[in-house]
């Protein structure tokens, strides 16, 4: 394992403001937003706190079209994706600063589908239809397979 690294991080949360979609120089879409991930827990005076963090998430590509098109303000979602820190001088303080972002990879609606269209879609995996279609399929043609319980390895 020496060498290997991860850099995994998932979320839930709500969309704070609709997607912004914008090209790169080469045309690439990238599609920005904001999620607000809350949390809450009792104090031990019987308090109930709650604080929110809010992550700045950017998709590209076919995903990144998806989030533009079926996101919106308050849509909530699962993203997954890996974490980017870059750092930065303000111009107008002069002090450092650290940009914390979310490039995501995955990410599945989970509004009821009455909210909206309910759904996931995996930028290295497969698209919504053919999610659904696949879950759509007869499974009454599927193989009926005999089982002998003698051949059991354990």
């Amino acid at each position: 394992m020496a060498g290997r690294s991860l850099n995994k991080i998932m979320l839930i949360g709500n969309l704070g403001k609709d997607p912004e979609m914008r090209f790169t120089p080469n045309g690439q879409e990238q599609v920005r937003f904001t999620l607000a991930c809350s949390r809450s827990w009792k104090t031990p005076e019987g308090e109930t706190r709650e604080e929110t963090d809010w992550f700045n998430v950017t998709t590209f590509g076919n995903l990144g079209k998806i989030c533009n098109e079926y996101l919106h303000k308050g849509s909530k979602v699962y993203i997954e994706g890996r974490l980017s820190m870059r750092q930065y001088d303000d111009a107008q303080t002069g002090q450092k600063k650290t940009w914390v972002e979310v490039f995501a990879t995955d990410m599945m609606m989970l509004d009821s589908r009455q909210a909206g269209e309910g759904g996931g879609y995996s930028g290295a995996q497969r698209s919504n239809t053919a999610e659904r279609s696949t879950s759509n399929q007869d499974t009454s043609a599927a193989p009926v397979f005999e089982e002998d319980m003698d051949d059991i390895p354990f």
